[in-house]
């Protein structure tokens, strides 16, 4: 039996992990190429050559000589006025991006020896700086959507699509002209509403895509993203009699296998995108397991400051 490429692929080991970012110093130079890749430039006045560099106690700061702004490689980033080293930033980025089922805020806690309030927030700016890069990538060309849940029955409450701990959220599935994978979305939604679809489409999808769902009535909407909506009509089959759809549900069990597993509690109503963003962020870039790291970094860098205000203020409801 052949390998599988994704499974038995090269990733970046432990040890190339020390070797690269072992020091304080090296993390401070990967940040700083990754940011500016061509050399310095003030964010100011655009200046790149007459620049000078100021060393103290906590990081370097390079002052434009131009308009005499000071910044540092950490501005405006998500490790934006931190006070960890940033050799714990990279820990976290290694350990994040090679658990291939996730790793929690309590299992970050103790592998990078810092309180928990501190792993959380490492962990949730870090799934903030997930869920705005895929956020900016529209599905495009042959796409599977299905409605999906996550929760449980509460005592005594309703049971399946009425329960009232089950939160909703869009599964969809670029596809490719041999019936591949190849991007993977994940939206909590308000619910299986037309205007909730159409909304969810105006964001996700690109105009001209095929949509193929279940008869879920509501899916007709993804029109409003001049999309063509195909539906196939399950009724009672089981999933495995309905091969068409055996990728988007594979990929569905064991994202609901790896959050339950992982995250034993965790509120999901209310920062359920992010989580979703950092599965589906770890499987749309599968196939780049060595460079997983060097992503992240640049899509931290990419991302705008996250205080710890805007993390705990996440949306309760889509």
């Amino acid at each position: 039996m052949a390998q599988n490429k994704v499974q038995y692929q090269e990733g970046f080991s432990l040890s190339e992990f020390i070797q690269a970012y072992g020091t304080e110093e090296k993390c401070l130079a990967a940040l700083e190429l990754a940011r500016w890749p061509e050399g310095f430039r003030c964010q100011r006045c655009g200046e790149s050559e007459n620049f000078g560099v100021i060393h103290d106690d906590r990081r370097k700061r390079y002052q434009c000589n131009q308009c005499r702004h000071q910044t540092t490689a950490t501005a405006g980033t998500i490790f934006d006025s931190t006070k960890l080293p940033l050799s714990i930033w990279f820990q976290a980025i290694f350990l994040i991006t090679h658990a291939k089922n996730g790793i929690s805020a309590m299992e970050l806690k103790r592998q990078l020896g810092v309180s928990y309030p501190t792993s959380w927030k490492i962990k949730h700016k870090l799934m903030e700086a997930m869920k705005d890069r895929d956020g900016k990538y529209l599905l495009r060309g042959i796409v599977h959507i299905d409605d999906a849940y996550f929760g449980g029955e509460l005592n005594g409450g309703k049971a399946g699509r009425g329960s009232e701990n089950k939160v909703p959220f869009v599964a969809a599935l670029e596809m490719s002209d041999e019936n591949r994978p190849i991007h993977l979305r994940l939206n909590r939604v308000s619910g299986f509403t037309s205007d909730a679809i159409a909304a969810w489409s105006l964001d996700s999808l690109a105009p001209g895509s095929v949509v193929f769902s279940d008869g879920l009535a509501c899916f007709r909407a993804v029109g409003a993203a001049n999309c063509e909506h195909v539906p196939i009509v399950i009724g009672g089959r089981k999933p495995k009699d309905v091969p068409l759809f055996q990728w988007l549900n594979t990929i569905m069990g064991n994202v609901k296998t790896a959050l339950s597993g992982t995250h034993h509690a965790f509120n999901f109503k209310k920062y359920g995108d992010r989580y979703l963003a950092e599965m589906s962020y770890r499987f749309n870039r599968r196939f780049y397991l060595k460079g997983l790291l060097q992503r992240l970094l640049v899509a931290g860098i990419g991302c705008e400051p996250q205080p710890e205000r805007l993390l705990r203020s996440a949306e309760v409801c889509c």
